[in-house]
């Protein structure tokens, strides 16, 4: 069997060694007789398999004591409202700085339970604005920023300072692909299917004292203090996705953890952007210091040719190189399950289209 190189935004690639590993178990997990798909959530053997993967996260993360993991349906999308419904804690603004398409959903999302004050913008989603442009407001419940804009490629490479306000980061299409500074955040959170698992799920990591005051509209199954108190099973949660993501925290840790991660990601990530900016043929918009090291962006000089570089990459086994319908162009996925030699791959079709095309 041959496996291509996949280039997708999300669900995207997953290492080779946990989908082996959750072949070999797919029957039978580990001599219990049946499939993590089939098993009670609250039976031993599904317990254990949670325990792992909470205890595996908050190493991984290094998630200070006094924070709460939980493990959640509704994907990222989802807490775009349930941070406004339990993070408010009676206050009536929140500040957002939008640097790309989720962070501006993440705004419309807040604005039915609060006034969602834009306090700094990208205009266009190129950038990260300069500080000196934040209008942030001491008053505001939190900040929510998104360090990663998966469709437009803009990444934060420092930790936002808020003048004490809580800091709410949505980490979807970075999460665990280099360290986190956990306790500058009140609140982080993640869905799974970019970079720990398969989709359905979403991690969430926040500070014990945010928490057990909601808005009147949240409903219990999204209330963070009492899905903490149930361990994240108030209801049937997606198992076999939280026991997938348990798989690659192993893997990750097999690695050598979030910095030797991190350190990967930067040499595919560099030997991307290094090969675009050395050709005329392609472009990224992005500002240099800004480029995401998940999703590289990037243009053909004549948007007549994409169709042709799409067929020629799905011929090559390079799948999933579209860009957002949104911003068009070719946009490269490459998170932390997607090796080098994939990276090393693209460069090569590039180097050949261009030859053919240039």
């Amino acid at each position: 069997m041959s496996r291509i190189f996949n280039f997708s935004a999300g669900p995207a690639t997953l290492p080779e060694g946990v989908l082996t590993q959750v072949k070999e178990e797919l029957m039978d997990w580990r001599g219990s007789g049946m499939s993590v798909m089939e098993m009670s959530h609250r039976g031993k053997e599904f317990m254990s398999i949670a325990a792992e993967a909470e205890t595996d996260l908050r190493e991984l993360l290094e998630v200070p004591a006094n924070y709460k993991v939980l493990f959640m349906q509704g994907g990222a999308t989802g807490q775009f409202s349930f941070i406004p419904m339990n993070l408010l804690r009676g206050k009536t603004s929140a500040d957002y700085l939008v640097t790309g398409s989720w962070g501006k959903k993440a705004v419309k999302a807040a604005a039915s339970y609060c006034t969602a004050n834009v306090a700094a913008k990208a205009d266009p989603f190129t950038h990260v604005p300069a500080l000196s442009d934040w209008k942030l407001n001491d008053s505001a419940a939190y900040v929510h920023y998104t360090p990663n804009e998966t469709i437009e490629g803009v990444e934060f490479h420092t930790t936002p300072e808020t003048n004490g306000v809580p800091l709410v980061g949505d980490f979807s299409s970075n999460f665990l692909s280099r360290p986190i500074e956990v306790s500058k955040h009140g609140l982080l959170y993640a869905g799974a299917q970019k970079n720990a698992g398969p989709a359905g799920i979403a991690f969430i990591v926040v500070r014990d004292d945010l928490i057990g005051q909601t808005h009147a509209a949240c409903p219990d199954i999204f209330d963070y203090a009492q899905v903490a108190e149930a361990d994240s099973m108030l209801n049937t949660p997606p198992t076999f996705a939280w026991y997938v993501s348990g798989l690659v925290f192993k893997w990750l840790k097999n690695l050598g953890g979030l910095q030797a991660i991190e350190e990967i990601n930067i040499r595919k990530s560099a030997a991307l952007y290094n090969y675009i900016d050395s050709e005329d043929f392609y472009t990224n918009p992005v500002n240099v210091a800004d480029r995401s090291r998940m999703n590289v962006t990037f243009t053909l000089p004549n948007a007549d040719l994409d169709k042709a570089f799409l067929a020629g990459a799905e011929a090559a086994q390079l799948s999933g190189l579209k860009g957002h319908r949104s911003v068009g162009g070719m946009r490269a996925s490459i998170y932390n399950a997607m090796p080098e030699a994939g990276v090393a791959a693209l460069i090569d079709y590039m180097k050949d289209f261009v030859k053919k095309n240039g």
